[in-house]
Formats: structure tokens, C-alpha cells, sequence
């Protein structure tokens, strides 16, 4: 059965000497300088994290996650690794881009400015060896700015941590489901996923 998880990670300790903190705004006009490749990059906290080296394990959940949002919401509304916006008090330091979203509104609606928290139903982020940053900072992030479903795919343990219940900066509910169960989003109650699709066959079963 599920199991209830009471415990959040602390936050990574901060690395010394300091180092800058970037803001949206810096990052927009070094990339239109030409002076910033922010493809590869996603901003957290101030800090530029390279997003590029994820590894095949990684790849194969991203896909077979989307090729199932993809069924369930439609072509339109399922963004992958795409800027969204979060709380009011951290976008001018924070433009994360989840391996996955579902918005409310088609993609196309999104021509200036970023998806708000508003119109997102579902954020997943599939952590390798990104878990404790995807259950911490991340989390955080996007408790406070109440978006009511972030699932954590984790691959290392084949389980899918389930956010859910905002309130006060921090989820009141996290549930982890292992691979012998189903999980349904909270936007398509009707449309149970079993978590033991989201990975690829283990070579050592």
C-alpha cells in the first residue's frame, strides 16, 4: 500500500565562499547578448543549474511519462523541460523548467510570459541523481507557489513520491507509491497510472 512520508530533506547546505545569486532579468539580457547558452540551464535560487547530463535512465521515464500524458491530456497541454512561473516572491530568482508539466491552457496560449502556477495541473520531476534537490528546493518552490500535484519520479527505488496539499510553504501530504501501484493525477481522477510503467524493464529481474 502507499506510504505516508513525514520526513522533507533539508535543503542543501550552501556552498562557501558565496557565490552570485542571478536574477531573471540578468539571465534575459546575458542570453540575448549572446553572452549565456540558457538552453542547458535552469534557474534555482539565484544559481544556474546545467541540465544537460541526465543519462539514459532518465530519458527513457521522461518519455514514457509524456507518451502517457500525452494520452490522458492531449498534445496541446503537456510541456516538457518549458519555464514555468511559481509564487510571486520567487520569480524574480526562480524560472524552474520541470521534466514535465500539464497546463490547463494549450501551449500555444503561451506566446509572452511563462505558464502561472494558476494553470498548472501537474508538475513531475524524474530524479537520477537529483533526488534530494527534486524533494527539497524543488518542493519548496512549488508548495509556495500551490501547485496542488507534484509527483517526484524516482528511479534509483522505482517509486513515484506524490505531492500534494500545499499550504504554507511546505506539502502536507507526500505519499510514495511503489512499483505494484497506481496513482491517478488530481486534474484526471479517472486516469490511474501503475507506477511500474514509468521505468524500463530492469536488466537484472
Amino acid at each position: 500500500m502507499p506510504v505516508a512520508i513525514l520526513e522533507t530533506p533539508p535543503s542543501p547546505l550552501p556552498l562557501a565562499p558565496p557565490r552570485k545569486r542571478w536574477t531573471r532579468k540578468e539571465c534575459e539580457c546575458l542570453r540575448d547578448a549572446g553572452a549565456l547558452n540558457y538552453d542547458d540551464l535552469e534557474l534555482i535560487d539565484g544559481e544556474l543549474i546545467n541540465t544537460m547530463s541526465k543519462g539514459r535512465p532518465h530519458s527513457n521515464t521522461v518519455l514514457l511519462l509524456r507518451n502517457w500524458l500525452l494520452g490522458v491530456f492531449g498534445l496541446l497541454f503537456v510541456q516538457q523541460e518549458t519555464p514555468i512561473d511559481v509564487a510571486p516572491g520567487d520569480n524574480a530568482l526562480n524560472e524552474p523548467e520541470p521534466d514535465l508539466a500539464v497546463t490547463s491552457r494549450p501551449f500555444n496560449e503561451y506566446s509572452v510570459g511563462n505558464p502561472p502556477p494558476s494553470d498548472i495541473c501537474i508538475v513531475i520531476e524524474v530524479s537520477h541523481t537529483t533526488l534530494a534537490f527534486d524533494r527539497s528546493a524543488k518542493a519548496g518552490l512549488y508548495a509556495r507557489a500551490e501547485i496542488a500535484d507534484y509527483w517526484i519520479v524516482d528511479i534509483a527505488n522505482r517509486q513515484i513520491l506524490v505531492h500534494r496539499d500545499p499550504r504554507e510553504g511546505q506539502y502536507r501530504s507526500i505519499t510514495a507509491y511503489s512499483e505494484q501501484e497506481t496513482i491517478a493525477p488530481l486534474a484526471a481522477p479517472n486516469s490511474p497510472f501503475p507506477v511500474r510503467n514509468a521505468f524500463a524493464a530492469d536488466p537484472q529481474a
